[in-house]
């Protein structure tokens, strides 16, 4: 690793939502690896351009490191070798096993929930909350169709591909649940990318709604739930414990979750082509926005004048009578 008072981190996430530093399920996994190291670091939100698969992103001095790059930010922090919590057990087969049933198992439970789940707000607060309602629903819309290609949902199997789904986020949280016992870490007793991963995805499914499916799976588990709570307390800046998931009492908001390193913050010229080219596309995306809302209320209004309130759209970009209530 280069000397420490050369490296200058800057994490840069979705904002955060639900009592959490950054509520994106993709996003907190890195900002939990980075508090794991306890290598300082400064917190930064980008909520232009809500569907770029390059957020997260982590500046290092002159480089960054992309979500959509390398394997994504942990692995290229790794690969780098500026960060590597793994360095003695990354080959160990029951790492790598209990490592690939978060990022599979239990990451599908969370996009499934998040994207095809009953409370579409969720999505809404961490992606669209921002942007115009009819931006929102046809964003969200998109997403949806995505995940369920990605997960093989269909209307002739949606509700056995859900219980599979279920099942095996159970079957995981159960496996965890076992091997954890009453340690504090997996493995050594110390930090690994795997326990970043899985107190990521500990923190988000504990901030969803009550009726959450996946939530009432692992409140099954209370060891789970208190080594989140205890590496909750430990390393990630926040003065309160977890909130009891089986209590109605609404949890307090942190004050504040980022690590602020004394070195100034670097200047402008100084940002990589890369990160200027997504702040331009985040620009184009804004006047997108404005362009969008713009046709879409000429389309609605000369869909009343023809006494036809259907909108029919470009199957390939656009969903036919797409449902805005």
């Amino acid at each position: 690793m280069e000397d420490e008072g050369v490296l200058f981190f800057t994490l840069v996430a979705r904002k955060p939502r639900f009592g959490l530093p950054t509520a994106c399920p993709v996003c907190l996994p890195v900002y939990i690896y980075l508090k794991l190291s306890q290598f300082p670091f400064e917190l930064e939100f980008n909520s232009s351009y809500p569907d770029s698969d390059q957020i997260p992103f982590v500046e290092i001095g002159y480089r960054v490191a992309y979500n959509n790059e390398k394997g994504g930010v942990i692995q290229s922090l790794k690969e780098n070798g500026e960060i590597d919590l793994d360095s003695g057990v990354g080959s160990v087969p029951e790492f790598v096993f209990m490592k690939a049933m978060v990022e599979s198992s239990l990451a599908d439970a969370v996009m499934y929930e998040l994207w095809l789940g009953p409370n579409s707000n969720v999505a809404k607060e961490i992606y669209y909350s921002d942007l115009p309602w009819p931006i929102g629903k046809i964003l969200h819309f998109k997403q949806a169709r995505s995940v369920k290609q990605l997960l093989g949902i269909t209307s002739e199997n949606a509700e056995r591909r859900e219980e599979e789904i279920y099942r095996m986020a159970e079957q995981a949280y159960s496996a965890l649940a076992t091997r954890l016992g009453d340690e504090s870490f997996f493995f050594e007793n110390r930090p690994t990318s795997l326990d970043a991963y899985l107190l990521s995805n500990l923190l988000f499914t504990i901030a969803l709604p009550e009726t959450s499916v996946l939530r009432s799976k692992l409140i099954s588990h209370p060891n789970l739930l208190s080594y989140a709570e205890n590496l909750k307390m430990k390393f990630l800046d926040t003065p309160e414990a977890l909130h009891d998931p089986s209590s109605s009492t609404g949890r307090r908001v942190p004050t504040y979750w980022s690590t602020k390193p004394k070195k100034p913050k670097r200047s402008k010229r100084e940002k990589s082509e890369e990160e200027k080219k997504l702040k331009r596309r985040g620009k184009y995306f804004l006047a997108a926005q404005f362009v969008a809302v713009l046709v879409f209320l000429s389309v609605l209004g000369r869909g009343y004048d023809d006494d036809d309130g259907d909108v029919e759209m470009d199957e390939e970009n656009q969903v036919s009578g797409l449902d805005y209530e």
